[in-house]
This record gives C-alpha cells, structure tokens and sequence, in this order.
C-alpha cells in the first residue's frame, strides 16, 4: 500500500472476462516487445509510499513482526546489502535496491512515522503502518517475505542487491530516506513493493510509475522513461509468472498507474517503480498474498521484469 493516503479511487464492478483478457493482452505486449525471458505464471495495484494508498476501508494495525528485535540504538543501520560469495551471471555489475514497504513495527512509533519529511512538491508523513489482511497478516510482513525472495532471485543472477532496511531498526525508514538509499547506492533500478488496502471486489496488481515533477528537490524528468520501461516489464512478467490480472480498479486494466505524489518516486534520481502486487483487504486476493506458493511466483515475476529490463 503506497504511502500516502490520498482518496481512493472509486471501486469498479470487476468484470472477470475483461481482466483476463487484458492480462492476456499485457502478457502478448511483453512478449512481443522483448520484455526477456522469465519463468512461471502473475497481476498489479497502487502502493502507498510511506503512506498513500488506494484504501477504502481503514488498515487494521499490522501484527509484531516474529523474527529479530528491534534496535534501540537512535543512529539508522546502514542498508542491508547481498551476503555471502559474489555469483557471476547475467546480472553481474548490476545494483538493484528493493525496498520493503513500510515496517512490521511502525505501529509501535506513530509519533515519529507521522512527522512530515519534504518530498520536494509537498510535506508527506515519514511513513504509514500500511494495511493487513482481514485475518491480521501485515502488508510490512508481506512486503519483507517477498523482498527476501526477490532478492535470493536476483543474486542468483549476480546482481548487488540492497534492502532499504532488513527488519534491524525500529520504525521506518521515511520515504525520503528510502528514495536516498537507491540514489547513494547508484541502483540501476529500485523496486519498493507494496501491497494495496481497498474495497472487497477490488483485485489485481498494478504498477506504480514516477510522473514528470520539478520541484524542490523533486526533478523526475531524468527517470521518467527508464522508470516506465522498468514497470512495464515488471507487469507483463507478473501476469506470467503468477496468473494475476491487472487491477480492476486502478490504471484502465494495464498494470500501470503514474503518480506524482509519492515521495519514494519524486525524490529518485534512479529509475524506480512500486508494485503494489495484490489488494489485502479482498479475500480472494488475501487468499493468494498468504500463500507462500503465490509469493514465490510474486518474487519471480518481479525478478524477471528486473533482469528483463537491465539486461535490455
């Protein structure tokens, strides 16, 4: 779930049919246009950065993440970066940084996920807790099990791979932060994934793509293009891979949506996406986002936008 909260747009009737026909339609693009080779069978909707999303109904408190304690030291760690033995392979010399929306224990510290930080056009909340399944499962739990995922995938191919935090620090990071952590790391794409908090009939994944903003520090004009080759890639490899459509409800049934208001974006100056890869708050959709079978073919589709689009 992106971000920032701005108004959810306004439910459609899913119409089966037409979804499937457009995630086939996506899937053909891709495969005509060269989007590479990937592996398995996906579908997109719209994150909230730190913050925003498509939520309908109000997110329930994510669960305490399970795996290891908080820090209780106040300097931020350092980005998590690729362990173990360099793997030569086709994305070798390559530096991809996932960030992992939102945090398992941001609704311990509301007081300092919800001061302002600048996102260049506007003042944004550090971060938001995001939204949960009906049955308690955190989209900050979702987001770090696929960001795992993606990120063995992705070494299995050679890539440097960063995570904008590991579950080691106590909150956050803010949206501002998170877009500095790519643009320091130099990344050749940065992915934040996200899942989205909507009404029960909305379904599908969509990706978030960087509109063209000056402003302050915001300038996106240098990653708009490569941004949108990024994200096309990534949703015609989702569908692919996990069998999801394209959400019904946001992006006209392509798996894409630009936004200008998310500060993870604005403030890139490498290209970047969100993804929001499923909406929580629809049981069907609930169902497949607490499968561990779906996020694998989540992770996969992703990594193989990823490969498709720094390998050309």
């Amino acid at each position: 779930m992106p971000y920032d909260t701005s108004v959810s747009p306004t439910p459609r009737p899913a119409r089966r049919r037409r979804t499937l026909l457009a995630a086939a339609a996506l899937g053909c693009v891709c495969l005509i246009a060269g989007c590479g080779g990937g592996s398995g069978g996906g579908a997109a909707a719209q994150p909230r950065e730190g913050g925003g999303g498509t939520s309908s109904t109000p997110p329930l408190s994510p669960s305490p993440a399970k795996s290891s304690p908080a820090r209780t030291t106040s300097v931020p760690p350092s980005p998590s970066k690729s362990a173990g033995r360099t793997v030569s392979g086709p994305l070798s010399g390559k530096t991809v940084v996932i960030d992992p929306g939102h945090n398992p224990r941001n609704h311990e510290h509301t007081r300092e996920i919800g001061r302002q930080v600048d996102i260049g056009t506007a003042h944004k909340e550090c971060d938001t807790t995001g939204t949960s399944t009906d049955s308690g499962y955190a989209e900050a739990e979702f987001t770090l099990d696929v960001s795992h995922r993606l990120r063995a995938l992705l070494q299995a191919q050679g890539a440097e791979v960063v995570l904008t935090y590991d579950n080691d620090r106590p909150y956050g990071p803010c949206v501002d932060e998170r877009a500095r952590i790519g643009n320091n790391a130099g990344a050749d794409a940065v992915v934040s994934v996200h899942a989205d908090g909507s009404a029960v009939g909305n379904r599908g994944f969509h990706v978030i793509l960087p509109a063209l903003v000056r402003g302050g520090a915001a300038d996106t004009s240098k990653i708009v293009e490569p941004s949108r080759e990024l994200g096309t890639r990534i949703a015609g490899l989702f569908v692919r891979a996990t069998g999801s459509a394209p959400s019904n409800y946001v992006g006209g049934n392509t798996g894409l949506d630009t936004r200008k208001d998310l500060g993870g974006l604005n403030l890139s100056k490498v290209p970047k996406v969100f993804i929001e890869c499923g909406n929580m708050r629809d049981p069907k959709d609930a169902a497949l986002l607490t499968s561990a079978g779906w996020r694998q073919k989540a992770a996969q589709g992703i990594a193989d936008g990823i490969s498709s689009y720094l390998r050309g």
